[in-house]
C-alpha cells in the first residue's frame, strides 16, 4: 500500500472534540455544588450521598470525553496503521532552531508540568483522605496503587494512539480525560477515590514518552540530546513543584480535595495550548495530506522517510543481541530505582513528617522549597547532557540520587533535621534520570526496537511505584531508615550495570546503531 493511496476523508472533526470539551467541562463543575456545601464541614465528604447533579455529571463527562475522542480520531484505523508503519520522521543534523522550535519545547514543559503534578499530588494527599476517612495507611495506599497502575496502562495505551493518530491527537484526548477526573476531589467514598485515580493515571500516563516522540521528531538532531532532557527535567521538578505549592497553599483552605480539583483548570489550559502543538507530519502524510505535512516539516526543518524493507538489511551488520539485553537491564533497573524513589519514599515522606511533629502545611512548605532548590539544576543538566557526556550524565544523576538516600538515611536516624537538604538531592537526582534516560534510551538501542526499548523502560519506571505501594497496601510499609537502605542497593547496582554497558551517545550518528542504518539517506517518498 502506498501512503498516497489512503483517502484524506474522514478527518478530525473540531466540533465534535469542541462539544466534548465543553460537556466534560460542564460535566465537572456539576460536581462543584456538593464540595461547596461541605465548606462549613472542612470540605469533609465522607458519607455523603450524590446529587442529581453529580450523578449527570459523571453522565456528561463520559459523553464528552467520547465525543471528544470522535472529534479527534479519524477512521481507516487499518490504513492509517499499515501506511505510518512505512514512515520514519526525523529531523536534519545541523538544522536551525528558530522560535517555533522554543515555543514548542515551552508548550510541552507546561504539558509536562501539568501531568506529572497529579502522581506527585498523592503524596500530599494522603494524609487528609487517612483523617477525613477515618481508615489506616494501608488502606489508603490503594488510592496511589491503582493511579500508578493506571500510569502503567497509560504508557502502552497512549503509544498506540500516538502513533496511529498522531502526537497531537494523543495530547489533547489525554488533556480532556485529565479535566474529567478531577472530579476525585469531589468523591464522597474512598472506593470512588481508587476508582478516579486509576483513570487519572490511565489518562497522565503516556504524556511523556509521547512528548519525547513528538520533540524527536521536530528538533534538530544536534540539539535533540539537551531539548529532551531540558523539557523532561523541567517538566519534572516544575511539576513536583506545583504539586508541593499547591499542598502549601491551598489545601490549609480547600483541603486535600484541592489537588484533585486543580485538574480542571489545568487540563484546560493544556487544552488551550494544544493550537500551538504541531499536527504529526507522521499522522498527515498517512492520511495523504502530503501538501499540510510538507508545510509543517519546513517550519522545523525535518523530514519523512519510508522505511526500507527487510531485505534491504545487511546481514552482518545485524544487532548484538546479549549487549542489547544487558543494556536494556541496565536502563530498566534504573528505572525501577527511579520509581521506588518518586512513588515511593517521596509519597511516603509528607506522612512521615507529619507522624514525627510537623503540620502538613509546614512539611509541604520544606518540599516544596527542596523542589524550589532543585529547579535551577534542570539547566545544568541538560548542559552536561549535551556538552560533556550523556553516559556520564547519567552516571553523575544515579550517583546524586544515591547520596539523597543517604540523606534521607541521615534524616531518619538524626531527631529535629531538617528534610530539605537530603529531599533536595533526591529531587535532583531523581529528576536528572527521570529526564536524561528516556532520551538516552532512545539513543542507545536501533530503531526497530527503539519504540518497544524506550516503552519498556517508561513503563519500569511506574513498576518501581507499583510495587512500594503494594508494600503499603500489605501493611509491610518499611521505616523510613529501611526505605533508603532498601532503594539505595538496587540503585547502587544500576550504576554499576550502566556503567559496564551503557554506551556514550554524544556526536554519535543513531542510523550507526541500525543494520539498514544509512538505507534511509536513499529512500525518498
Amino acid at each position: 500500500m502506498t501512503v498516497q493511496a489512503i483517502a484524506a476523508g474522514s478527518e478530525r472533526r473540531i466540533w465534535a472534540f469542541i462539544v466534548g470539551v465543553i460537556s466534560v467541562t460542564i460535566g465537572v463543575l456539576l460536581h462543584l455544588p456538593m464540595v461547596w456545601m461541605a465548606r462549613d464541614m472542612g470540605y469533609h465528604m465522607a458519607g455523603m450521598p450524590m446529587d442529581d447533579g453529580m450523578v449527570a455529571g459523571m453522565g456528561l463527562i463520559v459523553a464528552g470525553i467520547g465525543v471528544a475522542a470522535y472529534g479527534l480520531l479519524p477512521k481507516g484505523v487499518s490504513q492509517q496503521l499499515a501506511a505510518s508503519s512505512e514512515l520514519v520522521v526525523a529531523a536534519p543534523e545541523d538544522a536551525p532552531l528558530s522560535w517555533r522550535h522554543w515555543r514548542l519545547m515551552a508548550v510541552l514543559v507546561v504539558a509536562l508540568i501539568i501531568d506529572i503534578m497529579k502522581p506527585a499530588s498523592l503524596g500530599f494527599a494522603i494524609p487528609g483522605m487517612i483523617g477525613e476517612y477515618g481508615v489506616p495507611r494501608e488502606t489508603v495506599s490503594l488510592v496511589p496503587f491503582f493511579a500508578l497502575v493506571g500510569t502503567v496502562v497509560g504508557s502502552f495505551l497512549w503509544g498506540v494512539v500516538a502513533d496511529i493518530y498522531g502526537r497531537k491527537a494523543s495530547i489533547m484526548l489525554s488533556a480532556v480525560m485529565f479535566v474529567g477526573t478531577s472530579i476525585c476531589g469531589a468523591m464522597p467514598s474512598l472506593a470512588w477515590n481508587v476508582g478516579m485515580c486509576f483513570l487519572m493515571g490511565a489518562a497522565a500516563g503516556g504524556m511523556l514518552p509521547v512528548t519525547y516522540a513528538l520533540l524527536a521528531e521536530m528538533m534538530p538532531s544536534r540539539h535533540r540530546g539537551w531539548s529532551l532532557v531540558l523539557v523532561g527535567g523541567l517538566g519534572a521538578v516544575g511539576g513536583y513543584a506545583a504539586a508541593s505549592l499547591i499542598a502549601a497553599w491551598l489545601e490549609p483552605i480547600f483541603s486535600w480535595r484541592i489537588l484533585w480539583l486543580a485538574n480542571l483548570p489545568s487540563g484546560l489550559l493544556l487544552v488551550a495550548l494544544g493550537a500551538f502543538i504541531p499536527e504529526s507530519a507522521k499522522f498527515l502524510m498517512a492520511r495523504g495530506r502530503t501538501a499540510e505535512a510538507q508545510r509543517i516539516m519546513a517550519r522545523f526543518g525535518s523530514s519523512v522517510h519510508r522505511r526500507p524493507s527487510a531485505g534491504a538489511i545487511p546481514a552482518h551488520r545485524a544487532a548484538k543481541a546479549p549487549a542489547t539485553t544487558a543494556k536494556l537491564i541496565a536502563l530498566s533497573l534504573t528505572a525501577i530505582c527511579w520509581g521506588l524513589v518518586n512513588f515511593g519514599l517521596l509519597l511516603w515522606l509528607p506522612v512521615e513528617l507529619v507522624a514525627r511533629g510537623y503540620s502538613m502545611e509546614v512539611s509541604s512548605r520544606l518540599l516544596a522549597a527542596s523542589a524550589l532548590i532543585a529547579l535551577p539544576t534542570v539547566f545544568l543538566v541538560a548542559w552536561i547532557y549535551s556538552a560533556w557526556s550523556t553516559k556520564k550524565s547519567v552516571l553523575a544523576s544515579i550517583a546524586v540520587t544515591l547520596l539523597g538516600l543517604a540523606g534521607v538515611l541521615w534524616l531518619a536516624l538524626t531527631r529535629g533535621a531538617s528534610p530539605v537538604l537530603p529531599v533536595a538531592l533526591l529531587i535532583v537526582g531523581s529528576n536528572g534520570i527521570i529526564a536524561m534516560i528516556l532520551p538516552y534510551c532512545a539513543e542507545s538501542f536501533p530503531l526497530r526496537i527503539r519504540g518497544r526499548a524506550t516503552g519498556w523502560v517508561a513503563a519500569c519506571s511506574k513498576l518501581g511505584g507499583v510495587f512500594a505501594q503494594a508494600l503499603a497496601i500489605l501493611a509491610i510499609i518499611p521505616t523510613l531508615a529501611v526505605s533508603a537502605l532498601m532503594i539505595a542497593v538496587p540503585t547502587a547496582l544500576s550504576l554499576i550495570l550502566v556503567a559496564r554497558h551503557g554506551r556514550e551517545t554524544r556526536g554519535s550518528d543513531l542510523r550507526d546503531l541500525d543494520p539498514d542504518g544509512h538505507v534511509f539517506d536513499k529512500a525518498g517518498l
